[in-house]
């Protein structure tokens, strides 16, 4: 068997799912089902093979949709597939591969054909597939409402299986479909405030488990766990007396559907290395989904509440949690895995997030001692803004603000020392702080905004971030001193302005806060800081244009006073002064300038608050994550209503 996906056009000619789309109504109690999910096919995860497995999807769907309210055959797999979750978890203490796989492919066949009726259908039609039913004489409805029963069940199995190599598959595949179930936003352009979908979700049956799914996905992010190598675990019997069972599922499968590969584990078109792991993803991606569900009339996002109020495994507090959807989880864990994955969009939305709402989390991650460890990676994103959408960059720049929002915070980035920066490549950085550097690649973002994408919003949030770290600048690296002197008042260094005119206002706005910053260092920790002093002193001519301008007249004072003062300290000191003598007398001087003869301005400081309607934006950006980077799912981007393709 092997992974040509060519063979995926031949399904829709497959015997046994022509009889299941067809017009024969099949009892659930039927043979036929075990023949029909005893095949060796796991989920596609590169978009060009769902692609293909949509395409044959589609046909057999609508097939499907027109004889199923005769047949009743979509409730009865649905049926056949409950009935095997309930023993889904024996099955995994027992090691029943042949069980567990069955239960799996009857999942990746709804998810397929549920799929397809999303795009299909509106919500209240998609419920009604699950409603007919056969009509034998006699027969009457059962009660309950499958779908729920089919959501709830999935939860479940989501929260109650453990992840093994044998259950990988199919907890891939409740994930995924839950997310099947929730992509009707997708085909909207307005946010879907109300869903059938979200209130199984967040009300009835479903709510009690609120914390247990958040917990679970959160934990499958935090392992990362490789799926398994593709099926070779399926066929190799336990015992002798298996060997019979699975070499009749090998010679139903053989007949069947071919295998693909879970993950790229066999692919030879892109490095594994390059793929994110499908499992952590999608559960991070429903996560962010169910976490954004817009609140309801009366009812708060659960999801959103569970998100809020986690706390660490560690804390010892005996005081109870007023939310009801709290839970502990081991924080050490979670913050190594955000660490280590900030180069998906996903998980830096992900610590976005918890730093916003979590008051626990962000308290946690502020007492770190190797906050390097988070920060590096954020402003090795900021630093390829060229190479990164604008959410990402966005969310990257709010994370530092929100950091910057903690005096200590930026205190201590001062103190860690980091050697040979060789991502940073306009300048070999051999050592230098972390604060430093946080200070050079936001003014590099600064510069690269002002003088390409003119977003407003983007320089606003790093002057904020600046701003906010000014007074405890320390022991400024030179190149950092000369980027704050320079970097935004320099701005046709490597190219031309073009428009100037008509954004004076900006320019002005940015450089006003530039002076700002500088003078509340000055202000702050002048002494602290000689190599800013020496930047300003070499660089004295920029201001000179910024004297007479009405916007810049009174943080000018200030700045002219430092000039002019330790201008006058280097005359006294003589001519041909070396490099280290200058700074010698900076140093003598910053302890001997007259603090009083500086003027106090209002303390510089910036804090992070969300915009009316925050799901305006983040619901669209959420989907287009899924959109984009779901493993294994595709949708035609001429369907899509939510977002532009070009968006982000």
């Amino acid at each position: 068997m092997g992974a040509n996906t060519s063979s995926v056009t031949e399904l829709a000619e497959n015997e046994n799912l022509r009889k299941l789309t067809g017009t024969e109504s099949i009892s659930e109690n039927d043979p036929f089902w075990n023949q029909l999910i005893s095949f060796s096919f796991t989920s596609p995860t590169n978009s060009e093979d769902a692609k293909h497995l949509e395409e044959t999807a589609t046909i057999l769907s609508k097939l499907l949709i027109e004889n199923n309210p005769r047949t009743g055959n979509f409730r009865a797999l649905v049926k056949v597939f409950l009935s095997r979750t309930k023993e889904l978890k024996i099955s995994t203490e027992c090691q029943d591969q042949l069980f567990i796989w069955q239960a799996h492919n009857a999942l990746f066949m709804i998810r397929c054909l549920i799929k397809v009726f999303v795009g299909l259908m509106p919500e209240e039609e998609l419920q009604l597939q699950f409603t007919y039913q056969e009509r034998a004489p006699g027969t009457c409805d059962e009660e309950g409402d499958l779908l729920e029963e089919m959501i709830c069940n999935l939860v479940h199995l989501i929260t109650e299986v453990p992840l093994l190599d044998i259950t990988y598959n199919i907890l891939f595949e409740a994930v995924t479909t839950l997310l099947t179930l929730l992509s009707y936003q997708l085909f909207q352009k307005e946010i879907l405030r109300e869903n059938i979908i979200y209130k199984y979700l967040s009300q009835g049956q479903c709510l009690s488990l609120t914390s247990r799914l958040v917990k679970t996905l959160l934990y499958n992010f935090i392992r990362q766990e490789k799926c398994p190598s593709p099926v070779a675990h399926i066929f190799q019997p336990q015992t002798e007396g298996a060997g019979l069972l699975y070499g009749l599922a090998s010679g139903v499968a053989s007949g069947l559907w071919t295998v693909f590969t879970l993950g790229g584990a066999a692919s030879k078109q892109s490095p594994e290395k390059d793929l994110p792991l499908p499992l952590p993803n999608q559960s991070l991606l429903l996560l962010l989904v169910l976490a954004n569900l817009p609140d309801g009339p009366d009812t708060p996002n659960p999801y959103k509440q569970a998100i809020m109020s986690f706390r660490n495994t560690q804390d010892s507090s005996s005081l109870p949690s007023p939310n009801p959807h709290s839970f502990q989880i081991n924080f050490n864990s979670l913050y190594t895995a955000l660490c280590d994955q900030q180069k998906s969009d996903q998980a830096t939305l992900l610590l976005y997030t918890l730093l916003h709402q979590n008051t626990n989390v962000r308290t946690y991650m502020l007492a770190r001692t190797d906050m390097e460890n988070l920060v590096m990676p954020i402003l090795q994103i900021l630093y390829h803004v060229e190479e990164r959408n604008s959410h990402h960059v966005y969310m990257s720049l709010i994370i530092l603000l929100i950091l910057t929002e903690d005096d200590a915070f930026n205190r201590s980035i001062h103190e860690v020392i980091l050697k040979n920066i060789t991502w940073y490549t306009e300048r070999a950085l051999t050592e230098i702080s972390l604060g430093s550097l946080l200070i050079l690649v936001v003014i590099r973002t600064i510069q690269f905004n002002m003088t390409r994408t003119r977003d407003k919003y983007l320089h606003t949030n790093c002057l904020a971030a600046l701003a906010n770290m000014s007074a405890q600048f320390r022991c400024l690296h030179q190149y950092a001193a000369q980027r704050i002197i320079r970097g935004p008042f320099d701005l046709d260094e490597n190219s031309s302005l073009p428009d100037y005119a008509q954004d004076l206002n900006v320019i002005e706005e940015v450089i006003r806060m530039m002076l700002e910053i500088i003078n509340s260092c000055l202000t702050s920790s002048l002494h602290h800081n000689p190599n800013l002093v020496y930047a300003l002193l070499y660089k004295r001519e920029l201001f000179e244009q910024f004297r007479t301008h009405p916007s810049f007249q009174d943080i000018m004072q200030n700045l002219d006073m430092v000039i002019g003062f330790f201008s006058t300290r280097l005359e006294q000191a003589g001519t041909d002064l070396s490099v280290e003598r200058v700074q010698e007398v900076i140093k003598q001087g910053a302890v001997a300038l007259p603090k009083d003869r500086l003027k106090k301005f209002p303390e510089l400081k910036f804090k992070y608050v969300e915009e009316d309607q925050p799901e305006e934006f983040f619901i669209p950006y959420v989907w287009s994550l899924v959109y984009s980077s779901g493993a294994g799912l595709y949708w035609s981007p001429q369907s899509i209503e939510l977002f532009t393709m070009d968006s982000g």
